[in-house]
């Protein structure tokens, strides 16, 4: 009973460690078998092993396996092993290691639960989609170290029509956000050393995306402290998956802009992908358009050069500013914006952009 995508992945990071720490010729065997109301599955390798003290510390992320005075050299257990914890623990499964030691090669197991009936009672899922082809469902990521938590919301969010990720390490949160590209996050309030909040403020791919907690705390202070952070959204445990899949929904319509943007004689037609200026349509390439979106939607707020590269191009390179400005620019001047004195998009010296909101002086 898995995640197609998601084991998909397990299996790809157990077998590039596999591959990354044996010599090139050496064979990689995966087996898999019914254990009771799990399957286990197992690659091993030939490999330069693991020592047996280091064993119980490879599913932390970027952890280094020396090989003192063996000869055996050095390898890093890095960031995928800690996805593969979190993914296997999300399905309710454990995942563990096992070596000999140093040159003798390793296994990793992980379980998975049988689905009621067996394999005749397993529903098929559609195959996975190729690497680079866009995904019609979008996704949602969710940060929450409780396994139980974690399968009901991948659950309710998959049976709505929900592509989703989950972790239950804050510290991968960044750069799922970055792999997986999600349109909105789910995050648990309290996380192992560390809390939710705290994210907003270190992590700042978060600000670009709507941030729905979800919390055991209903008290009036923590919901005001989680919206001052810039939260869209509070949900209190428990919850029904009524309720988390409309609160979702809500997130993401307001995100989106379902309704029209109307400042002036601007408007922008979010369903339609259409610009007019007094009734008059704005050509705009793909960008142009994305850049105006992501300033309509944030209006009254500051948007950041950064959080604009983030958001049109996926960069994180903070020297790319330029380019914003010579987009913003090109847009201007499409809408007949006078930069001296814009009636539309505003800069905010040394830091990004801002869009007035309807009806505001």
């Amino acid at each position: 009973m898995a995640d197609r995508q998601r084991i998909v992945q397990v299996l790809n990071n157990l077998l590039s460690n596999a591959a990354r720490n044996s010599p090139e010729s050496s064979p990689i065997r995966m087996e898999a078998s019914r254990d009771g109301a799990h399957v286990a599955v197992s690659v091993c390798d030939e490999g330069r092993g693991v020592p047996p003290e280091m064993l119980d510390r490879l599913f932390r992320k970027h952890v280094a396996l020396t090989g003192g005075d063996s000869g055996q050299g050095t390898a890093a257990s890095g960031l995928g092993l800690a996805i593969c914890k979190g993914l296997v623990e999300a399905h309710g499964g454990r995942i563990r290691a096992e070596s000999e030691g140093l040159g003798r090669g390793a296994r990793f197991t992980f379980t998975l639960p049988v689905a009621e009936g067996g394999a005749a009672g397993a529903k098929a899922r559609p195959a996975a989609r190729p690497p680079g082809e866009a995904s019609a469902e979008p996704r949602i990521l969710v940060v929450d170290d409780d396994p139980h938590m974690l399968r009901f919301v991948r659950d309710a969010l998959t049976k709505a029509g929900y592509a989703v990720s989950v972790t239950a390490e804050p510290g991968e949160t960044a750069d799922l956000i970055r792999a997986e590209r999600p349109r909105l996050v789910l995050l648990d309030l309290m996380l192992p050393g560390t809390g939710g909040i705290e994210l907003m403020g270190e992590i700042p791919e978060l600000s670009d995306l709507p941030v729905i907690f979800i919390s055991g705390y209903g008290r009036d202070e923590t919901i005001a402290r989680a919206f001052e952070a810039g939260a869209a959204d509070y949900v209190v445990k428990p919850f029904s998956a009524t309720e988390l899949t409309a609160r979702v929904g809500a997130a993401l319509r307001a995100r989106a802009g379902a309704e029209p943007f109307e400042l002036g004689a601007l408007a922008i037609d979010y369903d339609r992908r259409r610009v007019t200026v007094d009734g008059r349509g704005v050509a705009l390439t793909a960008t142009e358009y994305e850049i105006l979106r992501i300033l309509s939607v944030h209006a009254g707020r500051v948007v950041t050069s950064e959080s604009l590269l983030r958001q049109a191009w996926d960069s994180r390179e903070p020297t790319d500013t330029e380019r914003v400005r010579a987009f913003v620019k090109q847009i201007r001047a499409k809408l007949g914006d006078d930069a001296a004195r814009p009636t539309w998009i505003f800069n905010e010296r040394g830091v990004g952009y801002r869009m007035a909101r309807p009806g505001e002086e």
